[in-house]
């Protein structure tokens, strides 16, 4: 898509339009330079979640001087990765939104194309997990936008039907994940969930609440071989495969169509799935959240803990590609909106479902509200407590490429082979991928 500069002021080339200014219209040519200079555009890519959401915090603060343009995130990384590549940044927003496994891959390598909010962003009011991902150091680059808390969604009469209650599912371990997905498939002949082996999210969401990941705490070293809440997830999302306790399918699309039609019967998943839940209209009051299933002992776990996870996340980010008026602007248009608004937050709570990451978003009303949904639960409260625990985790700039890989060793995994000897493989396949990349 074009996107027109907007150029502060304009330029005169006559005598007689010269003269003209001089004889009264100069105020009038000056404020219009004035608001031109302040004009900002921001790039999103859900015309159902963070493009309005930009869209309402436009009406707030910045009107007309907001221009707002959806583009798939596919496209937007691709121009992103484009322009810092060439070093040529002009024709980029003044705003965009970043998923935050990707962002650590642009601050790492252009990060003097970002501007440093730390002046807007107040850390003590947002979820603390957000600050290993947005930052540099002590020097803050975005402003958290939504939590990809987890929660367990689950459809209370089929867990009923196959004898467990609303306590039971509340407090289950990993372990027990599984003996329930076989009493699921046994007594209602359902499949537990929906499990796609190139997606590694079920994955990701089990690590991140040890507080690993696929590279250390510097978001460097490779961390395969020896990561044991790795070889666990992915040891468990194989065996939900391998023994038919899952509902298998080859892309988003049908995994939503398993949850909405019935035939997977729960979803431990990122809050942003319930748009996915609550399109099954006639299944209101069929469905709870429950938190996510905690670690098993083995790993850690502590009986009554609750235990808290995160699947996907973005913030917003100002980007050095307009003049200085304007990232002055979009710095302030960011503070008045997305890094300080609670009322805000609570009106895209209601209008988009977003559960947003700043702490004093709860004390609203919205978070208040029981849902009628799922059966009267205060969910906006729950993810809101729920994302406060989120362990934090540097997710690197690899994660993508990684998982590409990784998708493999599930397969080995699924296929029988020993998952020790399988993580060593992939250990010396990732590091040579990641000394590659570098």
């Amino acid at each position: 898509m074009k996107i027109t500069k907007v150029i502060a002021g304009v330029a005169v080339t006559t005598a007689a339009i010269t003269l003209l200014a001089a004889c009264g219209t100069s105020a009038k040519n000056a404020t219009n330079s004035s608001k031109n200079s302040k004009q900002i555009t921001v790039w999103a890519w859900d015309d159902t979640y963070n493009v309005p959401a930009v869209k309402d915090a436009a009406k707030i603060y910045g009107g007309k001087n907001v221009k707002v343009i959806s583009m798939s995130q596919d496209d937007i990384v691709q121009k992103l990765n484009t322009a810092m590549a060439s070093g040529n940044t002009k024709g980029l927003p003044n705003i965009v939104l970043i998923e935050d496994y990707r962002i650590q891959g642009y601050l790492k390598s252009y990060q003097k194309d970002f501007e440093p909010l730390t002046t807007i962003v107040d850390k003590d009011n947002f979820a603390s997990y957000k600050f290993a991902v947005n930052s540099v150091g002590k020097t803050i680059y975005g402003v958290p936008f939504d939590s990809g808390v987890t929660g367990n969604f689950y459809r209370t009469d089929v867990l009923k039907e196959a004898g467990y209650t609303a306590d039971d599912v509340k407090n289950l371990n990993w372990d027990q994940f599984i003996q329930v997905a076989k009493d699921v498939k046994a007594k209602t002949g359902k499949a537990l969930i929906a499990a796609n082996p190139s997606d590694l999210g079920f994955v990701r969401v089990i690590m991140q609440e040890a507080g690993t990941w696929y590279t250390g705490k510097d978001g460097k070293t490779v961390t395969i071989a020896d990561n044991k809440p790795l070889a666990y997830a992915m040891n468990l999302y194989a065996t939900l495969i391998k023994d038919g306790l899952a509902e298998k399918v080859s892309d988003w699309t049908s995994g939503q169509k398993a949850v909405q039609n019935g035939s997977a019967v729960s979803a431990p998943t990122g809050s942003w799935y319930s748009s996915t839940i609550q399109a099954a209209k006639d299944q209101s009051g069929k469905w709870a959240i429950a938190p996510i299933p905690a670690l098993p002992e083995s790993l850690g776990g502590q009986s009554g803990k609750t235990y808290a996870s995160n699947s996907g996340g973005a913030g917003w980010y100002v980007l050095k590609s307009g003049t200085s008026s304007q990232t002055d602007y979009a710095k302030k248009f960011l503070e008045k909106t997305f890094a300080s608004d609670s009322d805000l937050m609570g009106t895209l709570a209601t209008k988009i479902g977003l559960v947003s990451t700043m702490k004093s978003a709860v004390d609203t009303s919205v978070y208040q509200a029981p849902s009628s949904f799922y059966g009267g639960q205060k969910v906006m409260e729950d993810f809101s407590h729920w994302t406060q625990a989120i362990p934090q985790v540097n997710y690197g700039d690899q994660t993508y490429a990684i998982e590409s890989t990784m998708t493999g060793a599930l397969q080995d995994m699924i296929n029988g082979k020993d998952e020790t000897t399988v993580l060593k493989n992939y250990q010396k396949q990732i590091e040579s991928q990641v000394a590659t990349a570098k």
